[in-house]
Order: C-alpha cells, then structure tokens, then sequence
C-alpha cells in the first residue's frame, strides 16, 4: 500500500516533468514567408506567416500565443490532400481557419474559434494546407471560400 506522500512526490514529480516537457515543445522554431489572399472583388492582401510543417509544428501552431498582429498568421501544410481536424486547446486566441486546396483555391473557412476549445474543427473535405488568421480577419478583408492563396510554399506543392 502506497502512503500519501508517495503519492503526493509522484504527483508533484509528474506535474513537473509535464511543465518541462510543455516548456521544451513551446520552443519549436518556424520559418516565415509572405503570403497573399486575392480576392474574388479583386483586392490583395498580404501575410508574413510562420511555416508549419513537421508533426511537432503541427501539433503546437499558435498554441500559448497571447497575440499576433494583424498581418500574420500561420501555414499549416499537410504534405498531401487530406481531411484535416483542428482545434484550440490551449489557444488563447480566436482564430479564423482558412482550408485550402492544392491550387490554393479556398474551399472553407472556420470563423472565429472559440479560445481554449476542444471541439473538433473539421475541413469538410480533403485539403492540403490551413492558414490561421486572427479572428474575424477574413471577414474584416472580405475573404472567402473560392478566393485564392498565393505563396511560394503553396506553388511547391502543385
């Protein structure tokens, strides 16, 4: 039989290893690019976005950010045409996810996620990249589904 403060030590020691472990994944890097939406109005508009494109990018994106200005975001690319599901654990930000296909053409976009959710964030469909925006972005520029994504790491993948 273990006695309390076995259990109490083990506790502690597991939250510790957690806040570490936390720590070291919070420090992945990622490369910038620009960005440009152009819509079907005709406008342009640019983003310096963050390149997310290892699983451990993937997994931490723009978690524990508290802020992010207005003309940035983050590229998720998937490698491949694939149903993607996302979500907002441990997103302090509202985000506008915007699902794009391999032509760049936008096929959805989520808008404004709800800060720290855990409901499922679904692309309706195969898609090979995301890009987060702040939240109420797109329809602040009057993005929308059919516009088209432009950027070096999106021609690549053609």
């Amino acid at each position: 039989m273990r006695t309390r403060p076995d259990i109490m030590i083990k506790g502690a020691l597991a939250a510790l290893f957690l806040f570490f472990a936390g720590y070291a994944y919070a420090q992945a890097t990622f490369e910038t690019q620009e960005l440009l939406i152009q819509t079907a109005s005709g406008k342009t508009h640019s983003f310096t976005v963050e390149l997310a494109l290892k699983p451990d990018q993937r997994a931490q994106g723009l978690m524990h950010r508290e802020s992010m200005p207005l003309d940035h975001g983050m590229l998720f690319d998937f490698g491949e045409a694939r149903p993607v599901s996302m979500w907002m654990q441990n997103t302090p930000l509202p985000l506008d996810m915007v699902f794009i296909q391999r032509d760049g053409t936008i096929s959805h976009i989520h808008r404004k996620s709800v800060p720290f959710s855990q409901a499922i964030i679904d692309s309706r469909g195969p898609v090979n990249f995301v890009l987060e925006l702040n939240g109420g972005r797109a329809a602040a520029l009057g993005i929308s589904v059919g516009d088209r994504v432009l950027s070096k790491r999106i021609e690549q993948g053609k």
